[in-house]
């Protein structure tokens, strides 16, 4: 797409990739510019109904923020969030994506790095990937949602470890802890990400979008409240014709033919 982000649409898939190989995939205002508009079309395609996160290069899936533009850059007017920032709203806080993401990381994934991770709906990894939110040790906070996702996803104890200390830890770590769905070697990691993204493909795009919005907009519900609580996507696919041919497609003993409507 640009020259510092790869964006391509094949099959229902959108591919996104941080392009930065050079610096470990670092983000800079270009980039968060560039994923931002990404983002956005993401959202208004409708015929997008997965999308896999990447890093070029083999090294990284992306070490965060690129520091030397920080250090030279003014003062944000929040820690938290991308409000007033290149690129905002980003993945971590764009909290209207229903569509799902899945992360694919070999290498380091670093502080925002780790983040954008954090913020997909599924993460697998190559045995050789690395995950920290160093933040901390350099005078700063992981405010793209690291402080908050952590804490949410893994167990407090060591949520907390990692997120007061910048610790790194492993990929086979990461996945004891949950945050990972899958860890293979990195000669399988295509293969895998491509199940995934099969499985999705699978199934009806309403579905999965009215899936996406419910469980995350209920985790801080009580649970009667969240059975009370209005999801629009899933108006959207109980009045949708997926609906139909869904059981349809069952009764008739045929794959369905999903229009995502």
């Amino acid at each position: 797409m640009t020259a510092t982000v790869r964006y391509t649409k094949s099959g229902h898939v959108a591919r996104v990739t941080l392009d930065r190989p050079e610096v470990l995939n670092a983000m800079n205002a270009a980039m968060h510019e560039e994923l931002g508009e990404v983002w956005a079309d993401v959202q208004r395609d409708d015929d997008v109904r997965a999308v896999v996160l990447t890093g070029a290069g083999g090294r990284a899936f992306s070490v965060g923020q690129d520091l030397k533009e920080l250090d030279a850059g003014p003062r944000a007017v929040s820690s938290f969030g991308s409000r007033g920032k290149p690129g905002a709203p980003r993945l971590t806080d764009r909290f209207t994506l229903t569509k799902p993401v899945v992360a694919r990381v070999d290498g380091y994934a670093l502080g925002g790095g780790f983040e954008l991770v954090l913020a997909c709906d599924l993460a697998v990894a190559s045995d050789r990937s690395e995950f920290a939110l160093p933040e901390p040790r350099l005078g700063l906070i992981a405010g793209a949602g690291g402080v908050f996702r952590l804490a949410r996803q893994a167990p407090l104890k060591p949520a907390m470890g990692y997120l007061l200390t910048g610790r790194r830890f492993s990929a086979a770590r990461a996945a004891e802890l949950g945050l990972l769905n899958d860890v293979v070697p990195a000669a399988e990691l295509d293969e895998c990400v491509e199940g995934w993204v099969a499985d999705l493909l699978r199934c009806a795009p309403q579905s999965v979008r009215a899936v996406k919005q419910a469980a995350l907009a209920s985790l801080d519900m009580p649970l009667e409240a969240a059975f009370g609580a209005r999801y629009p996507e899933e108006e959207r696919r109980m009045h949708g014709r997926d609906a139909v041919e869904g059981p349809r497609a069952f009764v008739e003993k045929r794959p369905p033919v999903w229009e995502g409507r």
